[in-house]
């Protein structure tokens, strides 16, 4: 089983795994740490991560797909991909990505992957969660958990820190990513981690520090060179990359250039700036920095005077303006004790490790706490509690569980919804999800108690676990409330159930209560049926099939290009005097008409062709290669058996005189007779079929070291020995079998 965590980041993703040495990230496959969070398509082929290239595909090639995700969970883009209208909605996108990255995980694991646990926002909606899980269905995982970015990281930041005092130490992560900043205000103690509040801005992270850099050099160049870089998608896509590069270079140097060949118009371009004057270009955006601090500190209801420390992460985390002005406001220095770009992937998997059989971790609690106020409504109007109206405050902790009993004489609908719209970021829908109760029918016409379940689960999914109809059966009834408000029960907030779940309790003298499950069923804003579930997850088998395809064809190309080019360089050097005349006149010319093949008609086949093309080369180059490793075994077994008669003459100095003399026969006669087929061998042409082969050798080397073993293992000559050494045998094959 798999255990690891995957870090879906908007410009780059990582993959880390526990191991029983511990956590490694793993490599892709240009031994690189992490993985580009693209996608593009080709004529015929998908390329994701390291292959996509925007500058090859610009107006096919999809980008910060979780940010796609997030704010537009509906869109859908259409484009022409294998004679066919392709039609992709982000989930789609999510999906591929995550089926590259747990192929990534596999080859490295040697194994299957499917157990893990993935990265989310603390800002995603309930419609993103779910779409996350299905996206991770389609690409063939099994989530155990969707874990916030922050919470991801403060679980790596505290198991390992033992020196925590019994009272809590209050820790701001602050994760400020390619597209997104996210704060967290975090309480630590011995074994318990507990999350007290996140804030966020979806739109604010390092790609908006680069974009201030392209509008500078954009109007720049617009000026110096009279170019419109806006109007070149391409232009766009290179000075952008400049200019992340750029942001980099100017966080170690008070000064950068910046310079691109042929941007557009066929003209290079050269600019430079300051460090000083790139901060003062981006102070809005430092500002805006400060917002999520604030508010996250507002909500754990605490003082900047209780921060322990600010843990700051994430790819725009190294601009030292960010950290001079996250100084001024917390009044310490922000640490960077934590791998910026690999800490969620770490603690991803370190909370599969937890959450799976296969690896013992020792005890650690890590609470969570929910991002958004959460409210049910029912066909009745919106559901009144003992404290308000909403169910699940904003900072509740998660999972969590609470019960609710209706008076119901029949089916009825209830809908979740978030009950402060100010609080969801762009586009998210403030419905969530409609549940339909039912149908049943109370007894004797009256209302009977309904007894409903709400879940947050372990993903930060709004859900309802169970519905129970239970009826009373007295001999004198209990007249029973009107009202139609829900009545909260005692159940724990960290998930645990009802103290009864048997289908008949006793529960006051004189009656019995029954219990009937009642059918939910759920209807999600926005979200995947099953149908179209079925359909994304036959779609992506259909595509990984055409992936494999293609690259099996190009290996086959490959394997035939790289053969016309080996042969053609053996033919006339090593090969050279192994082949006839004729045979190197033909050779010659199929190596030549099949590599003016492979660049004309040839460059676009299938892999059959190039399969056939190949084995039909092998039938002219076999004979001659033949011959050439039948030289090459030759001479190493004769080596082989000279080193064992050398070796078994140096054993015998010191035996007696008999023995000694018997082994030497032998190995005269033996060396005679490699010297005679030696000799045979060398008067016949090398391009001819040889007399003398490899194995024939071997047998004679194995019948020698029978021979003088046998003759070691008597102390004097055997009966007759006299005769037998007066006999001429010059000849070992007399005695020795050959093939």
């Amino acid at each position: 089983m798999s255990v690891v965590g995957f870090d879906i980041g908007n410009d780059r993703c990582v993959i880390a795994a526990v191991r029983q040495r511990g956590i490694d990230v793993l490599l892709n496959d240009e031994s690189k740490r992490e993985t580009p969070s693209t996608i593009s398509f080709s004529d015929k082929q998908r390329l994701i991560g390291s292959s996509a290239s925007p500058l090859l595909h610009p107006r096919s090639t999809f980008s910060q797909i979780k940010h796609l995700l997030l704010s537009q969970p509906q869109h859908r883009s259409r484009l022409p991909f294998l004679d066919r209208d392709l039609s992709i909605a982000p989930v789609h996108l999510l999906a591929m990505l995550l089926s590259h990255l747990k192929l990534i995980a596999e080859r490295s694991l040697d194994g299957p992957v499917s157990d893990c646990v993935i990265s989310i926002p603390s800002y995603a909606s309930d419609l993103s969660r779910r779409s996350y899980l299905d996206a991770a269905r389609i690409a063939g995982l099994k989530p155990l958990r969707l874990m916030h970015d922050t919470t991801a990281t403060a679980l790596g930041y505290g198991i390992y820190k033992s020196d925590f005092p019994s009272s809590p130490t209050h820790v701001v992560i602050l994760d400020i990513g390619h597209f997104d900043t996210q704060a967290s205000v975090v309480a630590f103690e011995p074994g318990a981690m507990r999350v007290l509040s996140h804030a966020s801005d979806p739109n604010l992270g390092g790609r908006d520090f680069d974009e201030v850099l392209f509008r500078h050099f954009a109007e720049q160049f617009k000026d110096q060179y009279k170019i419109d870089v806006y109007s070149n998608v391409k232009a766009c896509i290179r000075l952008r990359t400049a200019c992340e590069k750029l942001k980099k270079v100017l966080s170690a140097n008070a000064e950068a250039p910046l310079s691109i060949e042929c941007l557009m118009d066929e003209k290079d371009v050269r600019g430079f700036i300051k460090r000083e004057e790139f901060e003062e270009l981006a102070a809005g955006l430092l500002e805006r920095l400060l917002v999520p601090c604030k508010k996250v500190l507002e909500d754990a209801e605490l003082g900047v005077d209780r921060v322990h420390s600010v843990e700051l992460v994430g790819s725009g985390s190294r601009i030292p303006a960010i950290g001079r002005i996250l100084s001024g406001f917390f009044g310490k220095e922000p640490s960077r004790m934590l791998n910026a770009s690999e800490c969620v992937a770490r603690g991803c998997a370190l909370q599969c490790a937890m959450l799976s059989p296969v690896f013992r971790v020792r005890n650690y609690e890590v609470q969570d706490c929910f991002p958004y106020s959460i409210g049910f409504a029912s066909d009745q109007g919106p559901i009144s509690t003992l404290s308000s109206h909403v169910l699940f405050r904003k900072g509740h902790p998660f999972p969590s569980v609470k019960v609710l009993t209706f008076l119901r004489s029949s089916a009825f609908h209830l809908e979740a919804f978030y009950a402060d719209e100010n609080e969801l970021p762009p586009s998210a829908p403030p419905k969530i999800s409609s549940f339909m109760i039912g149908p049943f029918q109370a007894s004797h016409g009256d209302k009977a108690k309904v007894k409903v379940r709400f879940r947050i689960n372990l993903h930060g999914i709004i859900t309802i676990d169970s519905a129970s109809l239970i009826e009373d059966e007295t001999i004198n009834p209990i007249s029973r409330s009107k009202s139609d408000d829900a009545e909260p029960e005692n159940a724990d907030e960290n998930g645990s159930s009802e103290k009864s779940e048997s289908d008949i309790d006793r529960t006051r003298k004189g009656s019995l209560s029954r219990r009937l499950e009642l059918p939910i069923t759920e209807t999600v804003n926005g979200g995947m049926s099953q149908e179209e579930l079925s359909e994304a997850q036959e779609l992506e088998k259909q595509l990984s099939y055409q992936d494999k395809l293609i690259e099996r064809t190009k290996d086959a190309k490959n394997a035939l290009e790289s053969y016309v080019y080996e042969v053609r360089n053996k033919l006339f050097e090593s090969y050279r005097s192994y082949a006839t005349e004729s045979e190197r006149e033909e050779i010659s010319r199929s190596l030549q008409q099949t590599e003016e093949w492979l660049y004309d008609d040839g460059d676009d086949e299938t892999e059959s062709v190039y399969v056939n093309k190949l084995q039909e080369l092998k039938k002219l180059v076999d004979p001659v290669e033949s011959r050439y490793q039948n030289e090459e075994a030759r001479a190493q077994a004769s080596r082989e058996l000279l080193r064992c008669i050398a070796d078994h003459r140096k054993a015998v100095e010191s035996c007696p005189t008999y023995e000694r003399d018997a082994v030497i026969s032998e190995c005269r006669k033996v060396e005679q007779w490699l010297r005679e087929k030696t000799q045979q061998q060398e008067s016949l042409p090398k391009n001819v079929d040889p007399v003398l082969w490899s194995h024939e050798i071997k047998k004679i080397r194995e019948s020698l070291d029978k021979s003088c073993r046998h003759i070691l293992k008597h102390n004097g000559p055997p009966p007759g020995a006299e005769n037998t050494k007066a006999k001429d045998r010059s000849n070992p094959s007399d005695d020795m079998q050959t093939d």
